[in-house]
């Protein structure tokens, strides 16, 4: 028997990750959204996988367009972060309008610049899980940008990567 939904949200405060938007373009609408669920699945082939609940919008068109970007964010962009996160009531397109400077790479899903990596992927595998589906992107592009600091989340705030980083070095 599994735990409840409840403790297992308390858990996961526990867990510090990035914080990225999940971005893809399917026919002319972009969608995406923000998550923490990123991780790498393989080095040969290139590979990462991110979780996105079904009923999130850009669920949907990520599975249809077959392609999707993992932009990692930086402290500069917490704005954006809440604002696909769905905190200020902006949805779909609209998302992408006045905030951010936006272009594509190889597959055309939209990458955001000044992040500290975005990562472009073509869609793979798709597994159902729960209330999440689990995609799998295989890498074809990316840009890095190796002096942007990691905006990281944990217990329930954000947190500036370089901040993290000097405490770690004091300690």
């Amino acid at each position: 028997m599994s735990i409840d939904a409840a403790a297992f949200k308390k858990g996961m405060r526990h867990l510090a990750a990035s914080v990225t938007l999940i971005t893809t373009r399917h026919r002319e609408l972009r969608g995406g959204l923000t998550a923490t669920a990123v991780c790498s699945v393989s080095a040969e082939p290139p590979q990462l996988l991110v979780c996105v609940n079904k009923t999130a919008s850009a669920h949907d068109p990520i599975g249809d367009a077959g392609f999707f970007c993992v932009n990692v964010l930086s402290p500069q962009h917490r704005k954006l972060a809440e604002r696909f996160a769905g905190m200020d009531g902006v949805e779909g397109d609209d998302r992408f309008l006045d905030m951010g400077e936006w272009s594509s790479l190889s597959t055309g899903a939209p990458v955001l610049k000044g992040c500290p990596v975005s990562f472009d992927c073509r869609l793979v595998t798709r597994v159902a899980a729960g209330t999440h589906t689990v995609y799998i992107g295989e890498i074809v592009d990316l840009t890095l940008d190796p002096t942007a600091p990691a905006l990281l989340y944990a217990d329930g705030m954000f947190v500036h990567g370089d901040a993290l980083k000097k405490a770690i070095q004091a300690a």
